[in-house]
């Protein structure tokens, strides 16, 4: 089963595997992950729980990455950096959301380089 996202002195842990879908199943509307095919209610629950946390960790995981873009975009020291405007319009969201998330990835990175770790890798 997943975990939620650790803080920063947590280990991080791995989301339950997603498995694989065909191209063929993935076309079918109705096709999710063979969720369809288990008919044991309380296995049904299991893997479903299993997914939804799985897919929690991987959108907190995604957003940590968006911000550090953000915030790496947003570097007053890059010749060609972003204003929070630019990355806002690039990433759809708005204009204040943009300048949060920059701050937020300049934290990961301060702590990532507090912690040693190379800023693809905040945690």
């Amino acid at each position: 089963m997943a975990e939620p996202t650790p803080r920063r002195n947590e280990p991080r842990l791995r989301p339950a595997p997603l498995i694989f879908e065909p191209a063929e199943a993935a076309a079918d509307p109705e096709h999710f992950f063979d969720l369809e095919a288990i008919e044991d209610p309380r296995a049904l629950l299991t893997r479903a729980t299993e997914l939804a946390q799985a897919f929690r960790a991987a959108a907190d995981r995604a957003v940590e990455y968006q911000a550090m873009a953000a915030a790496q975009l947003a570097d007053p020291r890059r010749f060609d950096r972003l204003t929070p405007a630019d990355i806002a319009g690039q990433a759809e969201w708005t204009e204040d959301y943009a300048k949060r998330m920059v701050e937020f990835g300049r934290d990961l990175m301060r702590g990532a380089a507090s912690e040693g770790c190379t800023p693809a890798d905040p945690v």
